[in-house]
């Protein structure tokens, strides 16, 4: 018994032979395998990037509020030097290198003097509603820019939102900023004895 040309035998036997003959090719599976890895591993290198980029531009605000702090400690800076926005544009001044050129609208920046570290201690903030709030024993405060004379006990506490560059990791973290925070407290020298 001979077999026609495109019999339904013929035709299982030929799909055998194409499935066997597929999974034994081994000349697509680079290509394959890097189509499926290749989105986890944007997201792992963006997310890296993002985070190296994010923790060096806290690090130069922290810096820049303990220089700042060390020139008000030693009465280099007097109250004329930071009243007003002069205290926040000195620091966006500084942080040019690394932030955005709307530094002024992004930073919050808040000065204080306290009669005890203990007091000082007391001084925190939350998130509401995407804004910062400041709080002192449970009760909200307003920024302010007070300088203390020599011997004061004095903190500084410097707020920046910070973008995030790329667009899937804002949407990712929910949001298109993450906040960057540095605090220093501090007892002025007797600068002016």
């Amino acid at each position: 018994m001979s077999m026609e040309f495109g019999s339904t035998d013929q035709c299982k036997v030929e799909r055998a032979r194409s499935f066997r003959r597929f999974v034994r090719d081994r000349r697509g599976a680079t290509a394959l395998e890097f189509a499926l890895l290749a989105m986890p591993f944007a997201l792992l290198v963006f997310a890296i990037l993002e985070s190296c980029i994010s923790f060096a531009s806290q690090e130069v605000m922290a810096n820049i509020t303990d220089d700042v702090a060390r020139r008000l400690r030693t009465g280099q800076l007097t109250a004329t030097d930071v009243a007003g926005d002069n205290l926040k544009n000195m620091i966006c001044n500084k942080l040019e290198i690394i932030v955005s050129q709307d530094c002024p609208n992004q930073l919050s920046v808040d000065l204080r003097q306290y009669t005890t570290f203990a007091d000082a201690a007391l001084a925190g903030f939350r998130i509401q509603g995407g804004n910062i709030q400041l709080t002192k024993s449970g009760s909200d405060v307003p920024f302010a820019v007070t300088w203390g004379a020599a011997e004061s006990r004095n903190m500084l506490r410097v707020f920046y939102k910070w973008p995030i560059m790329t667009n899937l990791m804002a949407q990712s973290m929910g949001g298109n900023k993450t906040l960057h925070f540095a605090s220093v407290t501090w007892q002025n020298e007797p600068f002016d004895n």
